[in-house]
Parts: C-alpha cells; sequence; structure tokens
C-alpha cells in the first residue's frame, strides 16, 4: 500500500500546534509526524489548511445512516451514550471506513417509567431495523438490582456503565421515577470491582451531586435548572470527575433551534431534508433555562481545571430531539464552547486528546506516530476562528480517505 504524506500544513495534534509539518499515513495508522514526504508517497497538499484529529463526539444516541453523517463532518469517532452498539452488535461498524467509529453504553440502568421514557411520544416508533442481539434493558429501583446489571451489561459488550438520575423537572415531567442515592452507589460500586468507566446522565445541580457523592467518572451534561455555586464545582474537581456539557442540547431544550447552523452552507451541503428540518427545530422544554446560567458553568468548570469535553447528545432526525444533527452540532458545540470562554485549542482538546483520554481511547485523538490515521485537513486555522473546522477539505478514518 502506498504511503499518503498531508505535507504543507499546519498540525494541531490534539494538545497544541506543532507549526507545519508532513503527516505520513502507511495504512491504517500515522507512520511519522515531521520530516520529508517519503520518496513515491502519494502526496496531498495542506497548504493554507490544519491538520487536525479526527473529531470525537463525547454523546450521541445512534441512528439510522447517522454514523457516516457524523464522518462526512469529520467526526471520526461518536460515544453513544444509550443505544444498540455494543461490542456485540458493532463488527460492521469497526471495519467500515465510511462510518465513524462507535463506543456504547449500551442501554443504561433507570427505574421502569424513567428517563428517557418521557421524550417519546405516545405511540412512537423508531425507524430502523432491530441489531442482531438486542440489548439488555436494565431496569433498577433497588440497590440490589442495579448492582446485579453491570456485570450484565459489561458481559454483553457495554463499554462503559450509564445510571440515569432524572427526576423530569427539566423536561416538564416532574415526578418523574428516578434512581435514589443508595442504587447510585451500589452501581457505581459494582462497576469499580471491574474497573468500568462510569456516567450519569444529570440535568440539574442535585442529579450533579448525587452522581459526584457516588463516585461516577463523569457526567454527560452540564445542569441547566440554576446558576452554578462554588461549591458544587469544587465538588465536581475534587471527585476527579469530567463533564459533558452538550450546550448545544441545553440551547435546544431552551427553545434555541440550529436554524442558523443550517443556514451555513458548508452545513447545508451535508444535510438531507429530513436532518435540515430535525436541526431547524428544537427540545423547547426549559424555555425558562438561561443559556448565560449555562455559560458561566462551563466557564467556571474550566478555570478549575475541570475536564471539558465535546459532546452533543443528538439522536434521530425527529423534530422532537431537534436543534441537532450528526457530525454538524459537534461543530456547532465547538462554537458554543468558545463562547462560553473555552479558548480554540481547549475546545479542540475537548473533541479530541482530553475526551480520548478520559474514556481509554489510547490510539487515536492525537497526531502521533502509531495511533490511528483518523485526521480532518480544514481550510483555515480553528486555533484562532474556531468555525475554520468547518471547511472541510479532506478526511480520513484509519487512513482511508473519505471519498468526496
Amino acid at each position: 500500500m502506498a504511503l499518503t504524506a498531508i505535507t504543507n500544513a499546519r498540525v494541531f495534534d490534539g494538545e497544541k500546534t506543532v507549526g507545519v509539518q508532513t503527516v505520513v499515513i502507511d495504512g491504517r495508522r500515522i507512520a511519522r509526524v515531521g520530516g520529508a514526504a517519503p520518496r513515491g508517497s502519494e502526496i496531498v497538499d495542506g497548504s493554507g489548511a490544519t491538520l487536525l484529529p479526527g473529531l470525537i463526539d463525547a454523546h450521541v444516541h445512534s441512528a439510522p445512516g447517522s454514523l457516516a453523517l457524523a464522518l462526512r463532518f469529520g467526526v471520526t469517532t461518536e460515544l453513544e451514550m444509550q443505544g444498540m452498539n455494543t461490542r456485540e452488535n458493532r463488527g460492521l461498524i469497526s471495519d467500515d471506513d465510511t462510518v465513524a467509529d462507535v463506543r456504547s453504553a449500551g442501554f443504561g440502568i433507570t427505574p421502569p417509567g424513567g428517563h428517557p421514557s418521557e421524550l417519546m411520544p405516545e405511540g412512537f416508533r423508531p425507524k430502523w431495523d432491530l441489531p442482531p442481539v438486542m440489548p439488555l434493558m436494565p431496569f433498577s429501583t433497588t440497590p440490589e438490582e442495579a448492582a446485579a446489571f453491570v456485570p450484565q451489561l459489561l458481559g454483553r459488550g457495554s463499554d462503559f456503565i450509564k445510571f440515569m438520575i432524572d427526576d423530569g423537572s427539566v423536561e416538564g415531567h416532574p415526578g418523574l421515577p428516578s434512581l435514589d442515592q443508595a442504587t447510585v452507589n451500589a452501581g457505581v460500586a459494582e462497576a469499580k470491582k471491574y474497573g468500568a468507566l462510569t456516567v450519569a446522565h444529570a440535568l440539574t445541580l442535585e442529579a450533579t451531586r448525587m452522581a459526584a457523592e457516588a463516585g461516577i467518572d463523569g457526567v454527560t451534561h452540564v445542569f441547566m435548572d440554576q446558576p452554578h455555586t462554588a461549591e458544587i464545582i469544587s465538588l465536581i474537581k475534587d471527585a476527579g470527575m469530567f463533564v459533558i456539557p452538550c450546550i448545544s442540547l441545553n440551547a435546544s431544550m431552551m427553545g434555541i433551534t440550529g436554524s442558523g447552523l443550517a443556514d451555513d452552507p458548508r452545513v447545508a451541503a451535508r444535510l438531507d431534508s429530513t436532518w435540515d428540518q430535525t436541526l431547524r427545530s428544537s427540545y423547547n422544554r426549559y424555555p425558562q433555562g438561561k443559556l448565560d446560567d449555562v455559560y458561566d458553568t462551563v466557564r467556571a468548570l474550566d478555570a478549575a481545571g475541570v475536564d471539558v469535553l465535546a459532546g452533543t447528545d443528538v439522536s434521530m432526525p425527529e423534530t422532537f430531539f431537534g436543534g441537532l444533527a450528526h457530525g454538524a452540532s459537534l461543530h456547532h458545540e465547538l462554537q458554543y464552547l468558545v463562547a462560553a470562554g473555552l479558548t480554540p485549542a481547549r475546545a479542540l482538546r475537548a473533541a479530541t486528546t482530553t475526551t480520548a483520554r478520559r474514556f481509554h481511547l489510547g490510539d487515536r485523538g492525537r497526531i502521533a506516530e502509531g495511533l490511528r490515521a483518523d485526521l480532518l485537513l480544514v481550510d483555515g486555522d480553528p486555533t484562532s476562528n474556531i468555525s475554520d473546522t468547518l471547511n472541510t477539505r479532506a478526511i480520513w478514518r484509519r487512513g482511508t480517505r473519505l471519498a468526496e
């Protein structure tokens, strides 16, 4: 197989800009960073462009065609926070370089009738074929039940364990059945016995507190029901938790659509009419929320040294899951993170090396010798103007260039 050399591009290696470097791809891996292009290699001229690691969306829910859509936006890995792409179902995905790679929690631990059941309209049925193996439904109401499900989930191919801590107050369903502290504690303690990563869905400050007290590794949202306090920031920091803010989801919950993003010709050209309509809609379940409060919280978390990861909570192409589209919304999330006060470089780290590190994906998220050749070449310099991440020139997944 011929070598590919990407030359004359500014390289952001996942941590920092390392100047103009030649990056050589050999098969599925990055063979070299720096030096001259090997004789006989295929040359990709990156003049005027920046080479980034393939982006990682740290919070998604897959839908038919969504992994292919994500890859068209340079998102080479998606982390599924509830869905069917566990190890027992994703063999074909792992070997398909026309779609984003995926890791999955399977289904989250939640009580019967708990989140996310309140989000589904009565009678709604997803429009996709069932996978070869149906994921386990870990409905739990007691500590014993939650603990018992953990090894079963891991045995069935969940890459991490998710807990739903949600009383429905943000979604307009107050009183929704929710896990109590003892049940979360027991489930997390059991996961730690197996060395498994744990995450929690938590949209309120109190749910976030519960997650921290249980020893959860990270929360998949930033709370949106009230402003942050110094105490909750310290609690998150001291617990060593990471936070996936999903500001784009919070905005949608507040009734803010993704119409501005959909109007961007760099986005519109890659969306079909169904995803365009979804992006132009919104959840609109918490219109009383204040986006400035969310910005302030994210800025405080970043300032405290908490690992902030880029994720979107994008789901299916349905208007009741509106304001979001696979791939496109991760670029929107980067813009939101910068609006919240992160530097462009820190936002880029949130979608590359930080997420790879926290989810133990040691083979990606950086441009370094020996790692997967998951790469995104964009015109301009997103370390100065974060919107430049949408200026796609070329995408590679495991060294295979995506057809234009």
